[in-house]
């Protein structure tokens, strides 16, 4: 996510930081840069403007140029426009502050998975929030939208509307009001269709079905991918049927940011949620100082820490950290961490919260790590699924011909599973030295007495 723009970004700031003094031409000369990457990100051209404006006004008084840290006090500044920019501090929660049942309205272009969305939005208010849930269809433009509807309902564990042949968008919209209504239905979700483009027909269609179901929330749901015209579309669709809220999808494929930047300062519509996924739970709140944060390359612990108390087994954990504490770890225990790592997310996912995740994304490509999800943990998860029971208790007694069957069996190398193997005794080593030093080895000699021999210039004192 924004791996692009953070880049740029984060070569712009670390220079910055680098000088003991700045004076007005390099903020100017920063300013430039800045602005040529938000639109090299596709934000639109007045956001820009308005920008890089805010950030010059504050940048050039006396607090930054005479401050200890210049530079630092730059990127504070940056940080706080572009907060500022995505919406303001703290995420923006749904409207629900409304009589029982709650109709909440879908609209968008066809191909913004907006039909998913609506799924996802399902299963996140029935498991998060215990509302009773009604998804009902009102595409019948597109082929099998109402049955793919009923599908996400079954898999989200909520109720769809039952499809009756025939009936126009406006019939189903009252009917699914009148159902909600006697069968005691907390919220409604009504998937409005989409056109390839915005046209009369589809506004004009919005705004009936609006006028029947009176929603609490009108949500637009836009493919952030699309960049530029994300924004137009936003804008149209504001204007025309007004929008409360706003989904941006495919926020985890976008390496631009130029969507999320710009949605708010051009519709005045706050983003309320993203697609951060394929799976059915990958909805997330949005958190405009969290992906601030992620655009400038300072990561997003919380959000982080959040994700990991969400997906992770506690009771697991927990009985791996005593295990490790022992020194007891095996291959199996190996493979369970790989199960809960994978629950949270894909890597890529996980690496863009960690601070300075651009400069890691960059060495990982340098050392051809492109595709970690697939090229590391479906590997290693496949050649511990090849292994025995007692060669995954007792890695030591895999020999050769034992690596050859394990190879063959998970469809990898020998020396992939030599590299698993080295890779799980470094790790064990480890812990093993972490265990004779103790906490005050540990405080005495610093991290570099963890690390295998060579590779630090061996124990040194801690910084």
């Amino acid at each position: 996510m924004f791996d692009s723009l953070s880049g740029k970004l984060s070569g712009v700031f670390d220079r910055l930081r680098r000088r003991g003094a700045l004076n007005e031409t390099d903020v100017a000369e920063a300013l430039r840069e800045v602005r040529l990457a938000l639109l090299d990100a596709d934000v639109a051209l007045p956001v820009v403007k308005d920008f890089i404006t805010k950030v010059r006004e504050r940048a050039v008084g006396v607090e930054v140029l005479d401050s200890v840290s210049p530079g630092q006090q730059v990127v504070k500044i940056v940080n706080d426009v572009m907060i500022e920019a995505l919406g303001g501090a703290g995420a923006v929660p749904l409207n629900l502050n409304a009589p029982a049942p709650i109709p909440i309205l879908m609209v968008g272009l066809q191909g913004s998975g907006k039909t998913t969305t609506a799924g996802k939005l399902a299963l996140r208010l029935n498991q998060r929030m215990r509302r009773k849930v009604l998804l009902a269809s009102l595409d019948t433009q597109r082929p099998a939208a109402q049955l793919q509807l009923a599908q996400l309902a079954e898999r989200a564990g909520v109720a769809s509307l039952p499809i009756v042949a025939g009936q126009a968008p406006i019939e189903i919209a009252r009917r699914a009001m009148d159902t909600a209504r006697r069968e005691v239905f907390d919220i409604v979700i009504l998937d409005t269709a989409g056109r390839l483009s915005i046209n009369a027909e589809l506004m004009e269609e919005v705004r009936q079905i609006r006028g029947i179901a009176e929603p609490a929330e009108t949500l637009l749901v836009v493919d952030a991918l699309t960049g530029q015209d994300a924004v137009n579309t936003a804008r149209a669709f504001n204007e025309a049927v007004g929008v409360t809220g706003i989904v941006l999808t495919r926020m985890d494929s976008d390496a631009r940011g130029g969507a999320a930047l710009s949605m708010r300062a051009i519709t005045g519509a706050p983003i309320k949620l993203i697609g951060a996924g394929e799976k059915i739970d990958a909805l997330e709140d949005f958190h405009p100082e969290r992906v601030a944060g992620r655009i400038l390359g300072m990561g997003d612990v919380v959000g982080l820490v959040e994700k990991a108390a969400e997906t992770l087994d506690q009771e697991e954990a927990e009985k791996l950290a005593r295990k490790m504490a022992k020194g007891s770890f095996d291959l199996e225990d190996y493979a369970a961490q790989l199960r809960q790592i994978t629950k949270m997310g894909s890597i890529s996912s996980i690496l863009g919260m960690l601070p300075g995740a651009g400069k890691l994304q960059a060495q990982l490509e340098a050392a051809g790590q492109t595709n970690l999800d697939k090229t590391m943990l479906g590997r290693q998860a496949a050649i511990i699924g090849s292994m025995t029971r007692a060669e995954r208790r007792t890695p030591d007694i895999i020999k050769a011909s034992r690596k050859k069957r394990i190879a063959a069996g998970s469809g990898t190398t020998v020396q992939d599973v030599n590299k698993l193997l080295k890779q799980f005794d470094d790790m064990s080593s480890m812990m093993k030295r972490m265990n004779k030093l103790g906490q005050k080895g540990l405080m005495r000699h610093g991290l570099s007495a963890l690390m295998p021999k060579g590779m630090m210039g061996g124990p040194r004192r801690p910084f």
